[in-house]
């Protein structure tokens, strides 16, 4: 049994769901290699998916190629923003980007969304385990135009999110927020 927050769980799994934070700052210098993402979205892409259409592709950021990266991206932004966004997109190691293709029709681009969604959550799961923090971001730049074209993303395909990434170091993972219990959000059949 493991105790987390008050909460006796018996499954590492549970421990590993409860522990796992956002990480969004306080990177460590260490470079992010692409042999470790390989690994993560290896087991990644078993995220449920309807129809097994596995809706996602991905576009790798390596540590190296990073300084490139940034300097091409902030060309995107207004010129008054691009030192505030140099700054910002200097933060992570690397980048993960999500590109999902978008189905016309609504059933299918929806469950599309839902296992792109289940893909991300493994995909920070995963990189929990081997201390490399993740943060999910979808900031309006991921429907410019100019990144869509500078990332080779094609009509009928949208940018999901970039994953930043990079290693932290314990004394920098965010606290607990406190959840909801599941029962105030439960509604029984019979009582409807």
């Amino acid at each position: 049994m493991i105790q987390i927050n008050n909460h006796t769980t018996s499954s590492q799994l549970s421990k590993v769901i409860r522990e796992r934070r956002s990480i969004k700052t306080n990177y460590t210098s260490e470079p992010v290699q692409e042999s470790l993402i390989m690994d993560i979205l290896d087991d990644a892409v078993w995220a449920p998916n309807h129809g097994l259409r596995e809706p996602w592709r991905f576009v790798f950021v390596s540590s190296k190629e990073k300084e490139n990266f940034i300097e091409k991206l902030v060309q995107t932004f207004p010129k008054e923003m691009q030192e505030n966004r140099r700054l910002y997109f200097n933060q992570p190691a690397a980048f993960l980007i999500i590109v999902m293709p978008e189905d016309p029709r609504y059933k299918q681009r929806e469950e599309d969304f839902g296992a792109v969604s289940c893909l991300i959550q493994n995909i920070q799961l995963l990189a929990w385990e081997k201390k490399l923090g993740v943060v999910w971001k979808t900031n309006p730049h991921i429907v410019d135009p100019k990144v869509r074209s500078m990332l080779g993303v094609k009509p009928g395909e949208k940018i999901i999110g970039f994953l930043h990434l990079g290693f932290f170091k314990e004394e920098s993972i965010p606290q607990a927020r406190k959840r909801t219990n599941p029962l105030e959000k439960l509604t029984r059949f019979q009582d409807i």
